[in-house]
């Protein structure tokens, strides 16, 4: 049995993966239609879906936008809960330029990392604290963490 059902727009334009049981709901609801569904199998009336089409068409501008908003969650997420300097589990995140030097809350200047090597580095840049960084911090798209 299938677990992720696609969501196409109703332009056939695919928005994202649901459960099995949200695309039966949307179904229930009238808001989507069955596009392909595994054949001779069903849930009640329904065939079991792969791929769900919804009945009105729903603006994604959003999406095209420049991204996620910044968090520290948002950074720990991206980076997998690593540190950037050790690859040790992190739990907090750490600035590649600090902020007393003009570094902003912002993707590119952020990275997760350990306590310990947070501290390590405190208010200087990777390179003036001999810690070079494992991995590059960058601005996820809306994709990130599927």
């Amino acid at each position: 049995m299938m677990s992720a059902v696609l969501v196409l727009n109703a332009d056939f334009g695919p928005l994202q993966r649901v459960s099995l049981r949200h695309a039966i709901r949307m179904l229930f609801r009238e808001v989507a239609v069955v596009h392909e569904a595994e054949p001779d199998t069903r849930i009640g009336v329904y065939p079991i879906p792969t791929v769900v089409r919804l009945v009105s068409y729903v603006v994604t501008r959003w999406r095209h936008s420049r991204g996620p908003a910044w968090s520290r969650a948002g950074v720990l997420a991206r980076d997998n809960r690593t540190c950037g300097y050790c690859g040790k589990v992190a739990s907090t995140i750490d600035h590649v330029l600090p902020r007393s030097r003009g570094g902003a809350n912002e993707w590119a200047n952020t990275v997760a990392a350990c306590g310990r090597c947070n501290n390590r580095k405190g208010d200087r840049t990777p390179a003036e604290a001999r810690m070079p960084l494992l991995v590059k911090a960058y601005a996820p798209g809306w994709d990130f963490g599927r």
